[in-house]
C-alpha cells in the first residue's frame, strides 16, 4: 500500500499545501486564501475541506494517509497549540487537536520559520547537514534552528527568533517586537530600505539611489553591484551587522550550516561575500570553517518541513 502525508504552510494571506508520498517525493501543490475573518474561525475548516477534495480527486484511501504537518505564524508548544497568531486573528488555539479532529489523522504542527528550516535542511540547501540555522530574510527576519535533525523549538515555542537579537542597543526607534535595535532593523527588506534612507539624508554623496522613487533593498544591491559608492557602504554595513548575528548564532549553537533564505537573498553572491566579513570578526575560531548558503527551496521549504515534521513523528 502507498501512503501519503500532507505538508502545510499557513501565511496570513495564502495557505500552501502540498500532497506528498511518504518516501518525500511531492506529488501536487496548490493554494488556497486564508480566510481571517471573524478571527480566523474558518482558517482550519477550509485546509481540512481542501484536503478532503485532494483525497478524492487522488483516489486516496484514509488507510493510506499518515497524516499532516503544518506550520503556523506563531510560537507554538509541544501539544500543537498556538499562543497568538496575529495575522490570522488567532488567540490561543490547539492547532494539533482542531485539524486532527476534522482530518480524522493524526496532525503536528510547529513555528512556520522552524518549519522552513527542517525544509531546507531536509531537501533544500541543508540536505547533507544534520544541524543548520536558517535566517529569512524578507519584510522582517525570521528564523529556526534544526539539531541532529530535529526542531529545537523552546520552552515556550519561541526558539529561533534569530531576527531579534540586539545589535544596537542604543537605536532610539522601535523594532516591530517592541525593543530597540533588533538585526530585523537593519537587514531584513525594510531594514535596508531604513538605512539606505538614513545614508542618503545624512551624506552628500552622488549615489543612483537618490533617483530611485520606490527605493528597495533590491535596488540598494544592484546599485552595489553596478559600482555606486553609497549603495556598496550601506549594503557592506547593513551585512556586517547580519555576518555578526551569524557568528552569535554560530557560537551558541555550532551548526553545521547557516542557510539564508527570504527576498533579500535573492541578492546572491554579493550578500554571500559581504556577509563573511562581519562573521569571521564574530564568530569563534572552531566555527570558523561554518559553511554559509543560499536556501534553493523558496516558497516550497514550508510545505517540505510540514512534510518532514510529519515523517519525523511516525
Amino acid at each position: 500500500m502507498e501512503y501519503h502525508g500532507f505538508g502545510i504552510d499557513l501565511g496570513g494571506t495564502t495557505c500552501k499545501l502540498g500532497l506528498f508520498q511518504a518516501d518525500g517525493t511531492l506529488i501536487e501543490k496548490w493554494e488556497i486564501p486564508t480566510d481571517t475573518r471573524e478571527n480566523g474561525k474558518n482558517v482550519l475548516p477550509d485546509i481540512a475541506a481542501s484536503i478532503e477534495e485532494k483525497i478524492r480527486q487522488h483516489h486516496i484511501s484514509r488507510e493510506q494517509i499518515i497524516g499532516a504537518g503544518i506550520g503556523v505564524p506563531g510560537a507554538v508548544n509541544s501539544e500543537g497549540v498556538v499562543n497568538r497568531c496575529i495575522n490570522l486573528g488567532w488567540g490561543i488555539v490547539p492547532v494539533s487537536k482542531e485539524l486532527s479532529s476534522l482530518l480524522g489523522v493524526p496532525v503536528y504542527t510547529a513555528n512556520d520559520a522552524n518549519v522552513a528550516a527542517l525544509g531546507e535542511a531536509w531537501k533544500g540547501s541543508g540536505n547533507g547537514y544534520s544541524s543548520i540555522a536558517m535566517i529569512t530574510l524578507g519584510t522582517g527576519i525570521g528564523g529556526g534552528v534544526v539539531l541532529d535533525g530535529q526542531i529545537i523549538n523552546g520552552f515556550h515555542g519561541a526558539a529561533g527568533e534569530l531576527g531579534h537579537i540586539v545589535v544596537n542597543p542604543e537605536e532610539q526607534d522601535a523594532c516591530n517586537c517592541g525593543n530597540h535595535g533588533c538585526i530585523e532593523q537593519y537587514a531584513s527588506a525594510t531594514g535596508i530600505v531604513r538605512q539606505a534612507r538614513k545614508q542618503l539624508a545624512e551624506s552628500r554623496e552622488d549615489s543612483v539611489l537618490r533617483k530611485e522613487q520606490n527605493l528597495s533593498a533590491k535596488s540598494v544591491f544592484d546599485a552595489a553591484k553596478a559600482g555606486d559608492a553609497l549603495a556598496k557602504k550601506i549594503a557592506a554595513e547593513v551585512c556586517n551587522m547580519l555576518g555578526r548575528v551569524i557568528g552569535t548564532i554560530c557560537n551558541v549553537i555550532n551548526p553545521e550550516a547557516v542557510i539564508i533564505g527570504g527576498g533579500v537573498s535573492r541578492a546572491g553572491e554579493i550578500l554571500l561575500e559581504l556577509v563573511q566579513e562581519g562573521f569571521q570578526d564574530s564568530v569563534f575560531h572552531a566555527s570558523r570553517d561554518t559553511v554559509i548558503r543560499l536556501a534553493s527551496l523558496g516558497n516550497d521549504a514550508g510545505i517540505y518541513g510540514a512534510m518532514k515534521l510529519l515523517l519525523n513523528k511516525e
